[in-house]
């Protein structure tokens, strides 16, 4: 039996195998970097509102991220190239519910609900005698 050789590893072939990796690492690394919109979904952001409101009329505003349609309680609404919006919506006496859907390109859904109580201010005074 003759004994078994392994091939010398010279300067010049583990500077290959070592380029050939790093650049086999910067590329999965870039897949996996430009795949977080995928993995994250669509992304909706409110900015915040009190609960109770005096005025009849409320402005949501926020950031949609990763979509291709958003609406507000059924009724699309649109957003400027930083995916910013800025939508009024008229409350009703009392208990009103505002629901934003937003879907991205893969059929991937996200709901986000706000809720507002209208309470009207009474600008009577009345006087006790």
């Amino acid at each position: 039996m003759s004994p078994v050789t392994l091939p010398r590893l010279t300067f010049r072939s583990i500077l290959i195998y070592g380029c050939i990796a790093m650049f086999g690492l910067l590329f999965i690394s870039y897949v996996l970097f430009q795949a977080r919109f995928l993995i994250e979904g669509p992304q909706i952001t409110v900015q915040d509102q009190p609960a109770s409101q005096t005025q009849r009329l409320v402005t949501l505003e926020g950031q949609a991220r990763n979509i291709v349609h958003i609406s507000l309680n059924g009724r699309q609404i649109y957003t400027d190239k930083n995916g910013n919006f800025k939508e009024a919506l008229v409350l009703e006496n009392g208990y009103t519910i505002a629901t934003l859907e937003a879907e991205d390109r893969y059929g991937r859904k996200i709901h986000h609900t706000e809720t507002f109580v209208y309470t009207a201010m009474n600008n009577t005074e009345t006087e006790i005698n």
